[in-house]
């Protein structure tokens, strides 16, 4: 505005001079008149288009593909775990690097006015959390007795900050820090050198990481589900009659998502099978010894075709939430459908590693 209060005193000078004062007041107020209007056209459009420029979700990419170009990138042999932490380290990054950032934590227009990206975002977070804590109690330890790995202590540690938190610390920088911690394991266990960097394709390992990610899903289905309110008959206690809980509840449980969180919901669900698609097809190959010899290796595949199910082009501009049999599509109980098959998978995945 200093600059525009240059050019108009030096203008009403020069009109002062040839005594067109009244001409200069008229010239100044219909120059504002135009400038103001297209000020605020442009405040208000180009939010409006960073948040079009954003409001998509992260393309998928192939984890033996990138692990076998990080390992050419950084001269190290791909060895049993490499593509799994490699993939780990590729979703966090994408998380991250995607268009627009992470808007999760975001402050300022458009991002703190957007919501489904950052859910998609808080789905993929959720996973990573998961197999960093996977890494930390399971993958990288030989017995419950043997030490925890350094790096992955710090990453589980960095990756737990609150997800919105946006300053001192913010939530990127903290993120970042775990994705160093993760090369830095990365490195050792790629050195023929290093015996401290570990990781253990086991079947009783593998077991307990899919045990998370069996709840994540279960959890998401019945979530999921609720979009057009159900009535539920209260199964916290059943097949233990001895069992007891802290406060009583209803025999019968009337639940439905608020309708402003359903594409919430949708989101989320989204970016957590996005990312357990990934770590699927990654663990396809650092446990395919252990699958074959369970033959559970078709039953990890299927799993990972109804993941990738969940990502198909959504062609409409918004979530619909038709009821379960009427005119209008639900895309909440789509959804449901996929994520809940692959939580079956998974369950019966869970009991081949365990009997085989």
């Amino acid at each position: 505005m200093k600059i525009l209060d240059f050019f108009f005193d030096a203008y009403d000078s020069l009109h002062n001079l040839v005594g067109g004062k009244s001409a200069q007041k008229s010239n100044k107020q219909g120059l504002l008149a135009r400038i103001i209007p297209a000020l605020l056209i442009i405040l208000i459009l180009f939010p409006l288009l960073l948040a079009f420029l954003w409001d998509f979700e992260a393309d998928r990419f192939m984890p033996v593909h990138y692990a076998s170009e990080l390992s050419a990138e950084r001269n190290e042999d791909m060895v049993t775990g490499y593509i799994t932490t490699a993939t780990l380290i590729k979703i966090a990054e994408t998380l991250l690097d995607k268009p627009g950032g992470y808007l999760s934590n975001d402050m300022a227009p458009p991002g703190i006015f957007m919501d489904n990206i950052p859910n998609w975002e808080f789905g993929v977070l959720t996973q990573i959390r998961d197999l960093t804590l996977a890494l930390r109690n399971d993958l990288t330890r030989s017995q419950s007795q043997s030490v925890e790995d350094k790096d992955i202590i710090r990453a589980d540690n960095q990756f737990r900050i609150d997800s919105e938190s946006w300053m001192l610390p913010s939530a990127e920088s903290e993120y970042r820090k775990g994705i160093r911690s993760l090369y830095g394991y990365l490195g050792r266990l790629a050195d023929k050198n290093d015996q401290d960097g570990q990781f253990y394709a086991r079947a009783d390992n593998l077991n307990e990481w899919l045990g998370l990610a069996a709840k994540r899903l279960g959890s998401l289905s019945q979530r999921l589900s609720a979009s057009v309110g159900q009535v539920r008959l209260n199964t916290d206690l059943a097949g233990d009659a001895d069992a007891h809980k802290a406060t009583p509840t209803e025999d019968i449980i009337k639940v439905k998502t608020p309708w402003l969180e359903i594409d919430d919901v949708f989101y989320e669900a989204r970016g957590s099978a996005w990312a357990l698609s990934h770590l699927f097809k990654a663990a396809e190959n650092d446990f395919a010894d252990v699958l074959k010899n369970k033959n559970a290796l078709v039953s990890l595949q299927q799993i990972i075709r109804e993941l990738d199910a969940t990502q198909e082009p959504l062609w409409s501009p918004m979530i619909l939430n038709g009821s379960g049999f009427g005119i209008f599509a639900n895309h909440s109980l789509v959804m449901a459908n996929y994520i809940s098959r692959a939580n079956a998978a998974v369950i019966d995945l869970r009991q081949l590693l365990k009997q085989g």
